[in-house]
């Protein structure tokens, strides 16, 4: 049984070598490093993993990410970012690829009516272009949208069903002014019981190419470790996309400390404890294999 982690981070510490933007959950002199999730993949038996670009999306920020997927070229894959204001989002995409590694790009927004009963034009959206171009190049789309911009995502999947569409953190698509940082360093999203965008990535399940993380349990949870409370958002997604279209992920480094790696690779039978070994088996990592096209390991 192959095991996948697909979503996580790693960084060095900001240098001329590995410049990157510093922020508050990620300050310049911090460093989770790829050899630290290395030693974490051996104990716990994870055979690859996305990683996710974290630090700034400009073409340099992304040295280390770069660096990482050439040294463990078999091991890893990677996720890149596009600026908010780039003048040539195309050439961006590629050249990020260029290298190997890179197959994809997470977006925030999607920019278009906030209002969800207002006409929408596809080709009008912000976000159009990299769509477009993530549609003739076959890059993956990992999106952690706001929860305004939700509403939108059926048209651009209706619009390109090639593009592999990828939720990240449960589907859920956190609402303005809703993030923190908690006393553990890691982030929190403030998020309702009733959550509208949750509904909308519900409906989505009728599109074959949309899969969901199953992570970042930790950040919507009131209740501890193993997050007893999401049970039943686990369930209405397994429902509704099936193993094939769920993907477990640690979000490794915030969870380093609480509850720790090896805990997060036994939750699914914590909060999908009625699943098959055989389904167990896509979630942990035959579906992300299949569906982001990991490469075979000798």
């Amino acid at each position: 049984m192959v095991r996948i982690d697909a979503h996580l981070h790693v960084f060095a510490k900001a240098s001329d070598q590995f410049p990157r933007t510093a922020t508050d959950l990620a300050p310049g002199a911090r460093e989770e490093s790829v050899e630290k999730f290395l030693n974490c993949m051996e104990k716990h038996a994870i055979d690859q993993a996305m990683l996710v670009q974290l630090g700034g999306a400009q073409i340099g920020e992304h040295a280390y990410l770069q660096h990482c997927l050439k040294t463990y070229s078999d091991r890893f894959l990677g996720i890149g970012l596009i600026p908010s204001d780039c003048p040539d989002p195309k050439s961006h995409m590629d050249r990020l690829a260029e290298g190997g590694g890179i197959v994809g790009f997470r977006l925030g927004t999607l920019g278009g009516p906030r209002d969800p009963f207002a006409p929408v034009d596809v080709r009008t959206l912000e976000s159009y272009p990299i769509w477009r171009h993530a549609a003739e190049r076959d890059y993956v789309l990992w999106l952690y949208l706001r929860a305004a911009d939700a509403h939108l995502t059926a048209y651009l999947v209706e619009a390109f069903p090639q593009v592999r569409v990828v939720f990240n953190h449960l589907g859920i698509c956190p609402g303005e002014g809703k993030f923190r940082i908690d006393e553990h360093g890691r982030p929190r999203i403030e998020t309702p019981s009733y959550n509208p965008s949750q509904h909308t990535v519900y409906r989505l399940a009728r599109y074959e190419n949309v899969a969901v993380l199953l992570s970042g349990q930790y950040a919507f949870a009131k209740e501890d470790y193993p997050y007893g409370d999401l049970m039943g958002w686990h369930r209405t997604l397994y429902n509704d996309f099936g193993p094939d279209r769920l993907m477990w992920a640690s979000d490794a480094p915030w969870i380093y400390e609480k509850p720790g790696y090896g805990p997060l690779t036994e939750l699914i039978d914590a909060l999908l404890p009625q699943i098959s070994q055989s389904e167990k088996a896509a979630i942990m990592g035959g579906t992300a294999q299949r569906f982001l096209r990991f490469p075979q390991r000798p």
